[in-house]
């Protein structure tokens, strides 16, 4: 069996269709998707509509939630520019995302970790603002009580895979549609992948248990750049252009 999995779309159609028609060349069985489907200063409408067509075992992540457990008035940045594009039936559709879900039988899906979906699974974020691999213990902590031999999350936009010490695989495909920013809370930290392309992982169940690998997909991001320069953050334009920061 072959899964895809995709994650932290956020709006972004134009590297989403980039990554369906690389998936479509790979004969994958499944496509899943980890969450944060909509929020940023793109296409929410739209990645919104192409998401609810294609029906993917979907999961809900905190900027998924952030659109639908609150008062307008008091959203983020983020959140603000996709909520304004969306429809009551695609809002809809975001409060049916469940927080977690278990497909073909042995693969358990969240966005962040199985209990938090603002907990990065694998990295820590540093009063420096610099992000690290977490210490194996504390990645052990979270998935106690998680039962399953892939586990698949989000939420970092950093690409990666984890073996717990029992064979458990934990494993992040990184983010399709959003690969740099920065934020200030808890203190200012800022997130550079340092490409532009948008990334996913095929997980092929073997014989020797589970096998990720990791794809980056060039596109073309000229339009995606032009309405984040459009929408004034600042930390988008250049993520989305080079990868950095600026």
């Amino acid at each position: 069996m072959r899964i895809a999995v995709i994650a932290d779309i956020h709006g972004n159609c134009d590297a989403l269709e980039a990554v369906l028609d690389d998936i479509a060349r790979r004969d994958a069985d499944l496509i899943v998707n980890l969450g944060d489907c909509l929020s940023g200063p793109l296409q929410a409408g739209a990645t919104a509509e192409r998401l609810m067509t294609l029906d993917l075992p979907t999961v809900r992540g905190n900027h998924d939630r952030a659109l639908i457990d609150r008062a307008f008035e008091e959203m983020g940045d983020w959140e603000e520019p996709a909520f304004r594009q969306l429809s009551p039936e695609q809002l809809d559709w975001v409060r049916s995302l469940p927080v977690t879900r278990v497909v073909a039988d042995e693969v358990f899906m969240c966005h962040a970790t199985p209990g938090d979906d603002n907990i990065m699974w694998t990295e820590a974020l540093h009063e420096s603002g610099s992000f690290t691999l977490r210490p194996r213990a504390e990645i052990e902590a979270y998935a106690q009580g998680t039962d399953y031999p892939l586990m698949l999350c989000g939420h970092s936009h950093i690409a990666r895979s984890v073996m717990l010490a029992d064979g458990r695989l934990i494993v992040n495909p990184g983010s399709v549609g959003c690969p740099g920013f920065d934020y200030d809370v808890p203190f200012y930290h800022k997130l550079e992948t340092a490409t532009p392309f948008a990334c996913y992982a095929i997980i092929e169940k073997r014989v020797s248990g589970w096998m990720p690998s990791f794809y980056q997909v060039r596109y073309d991001t000229t339009r995606v750049v032009a309405l984040a320069t459009e929408s004034g953050l600042q930390d988008w334009p250049s993520a989305l252009a080079t990868g950095f920061v600026a």
